[in-house]
């Protein structure tokens, strides 16, 4: 059993693209998880969730509470081995001081045995605490609501105080600061920043093997994201600009010889011009399916009405695809149904005042 802590403002959005690392995830508290299982390598592509640590054991969330389970778990490390304890207080919902709870934790390491090494031990131990409610679904699971399902506020759910403890086995890489849409060799406004390309990307399906297709692909971003995780990835664009300035990302951040920061070959890519509505690819032909929809007030669409080439695109992706991520300004979820899409998993990401974004994700 393994918890994650998540990050971000949306714990259900988080949570779900945490399932491409691990197996039954399911929210316990807020910003934090549990996992039967994980995969080390693709947690450490994760955007939202920011480690996965092997659980000794959950408690209330007050340093007494952790102490107590502590002293009594049992530890399966080496007694030569270095230990180092990390505390956080999600959302600084409990008061809990971490460096007092790192303290006395190390503490009681030290007296079963252990040395403590702070800057770099064999072990870490992670300690986080979070208070807050929780809705429970028919089979009293917990289940953060997403945005559009309804906010998880005070009037709802159970409320819930929560310390868990455990060995760190993987944590994300952050370095997206590094691929800020204005940074990279093209940009255009609108682009959509790395962090949520990465999740997006991930929900579909991104991972060493598998092929992600982009019909919409704009200045790259999504497929630059997925590449990095090891996907192959594939995309078009109706504007001959865009598809250069795509491929000029694309060779920038996937063209290197070395393994990418999350430690996996770089996939391989090609981008070309394309009409969304009628794509080159044979049913089947790839593995999921993302694209970001233009927005209305915003873009220029020189061939096809908006409604018209949304649907035509989602037609197209349920039929070279089984999975599907659609991001947009407004929820195309009737016109996926029509399309023959079910609707898995519905999101709002909140860009600015200005501007939401709907995330839905195809099955």
């Amino acid at each position: 059993m393994y918890f994650l802590e998540l990050g971000g403002e949306d714990d259900a959005f988080a949570a779900r693209e945490a399932e491409s690392a691990a197996a039954d995830v399911r929210p316990i508290a807020p910003g934090l998880a549990l996992a039967n299982a994980v995969v080390p390598e693709r947690v450490r592509g994760l955007a939202y969730a920011h480690r996965a640590s092997e659980l000794l054991g959950r408690t209330d969330a007050d340093l007494a509470s952790a102490r107590a389970l502590l002293e009594a778990a049992s530890i399966d490390r080496d007694r030569d081995a270095t230990v180092a304890v990390r505390a956080t207080d999600v959302h600084g919902s409990t008061g809990v001081s971490t460096e007092r709870a790192e303290r006395e934790l190390g503490q009681v390491l030290v007296d079963r045995g252990f040395s403590v090494d702070l800057e770099d031990p064999d072990h870490l131990l992670r300690v986080a605490f979070s208070e807050g409610r929780l809705e429970r679904d028919e089979d009293g699971r917990g289940d953060l609501l997403s945005n559009a399902e309804g906010a998880v506020d005070g009037s709802r759910g159970e409320s819930v105080s929560v310390c868990a403890l455990g060995w760190l086995a993987a944590e994300s890489v952050r370095d997206f600061g590094t691929r800020v849409p204005t940074d990279k060799p093209f940009f255009q406004p609108g682009s959509m920043d790395p962090l949520l390309a990465r999740a997006v990307a991930n929900v579909a399906g991104a991972r060493p093997g598998a092929t992600i297709l982009d019909p919409m692909c704009g200045t790259g971003g999504v497929l630059v994201e997925a590449g990095l995780v090891g996907a192959d990835v594939v995309g078009t664009d109706a504007q001959a600009k865009m598809a250069r300035g795509a491929r000029t990302n694309l060779e920038h951040f996937l063209e290197r010889d070395e393994p990418s920061p999350t430690g996996v070959s770089r996939g391989s890519w090609h981008v070309g011009r394309g009409d969304a509505t009628r794509l080159p690819f044979a049913d089947g032909a790839v593995d999921g399916v993302v694209f970001d929809a233009p927005y209305g007030r915003q873009s220029k669409i020189d061939t096809h009405r908006l409604e018209d080439l949304v649907a035509g695109a989602l037609a197209e992706a349920r039929r070279v695809a089984s999975r599907a991520v659609v991001v947009a300004d407004r929820s195309w979820a009737s016109e996926a149904r029509e399309a023959g899409w079910e609707l898995e998993a519905a999101f709002e990401r909140r860009v600015h005042r200005s501007l939401t974004r709907y995330v839905l994700v195809l099955e």
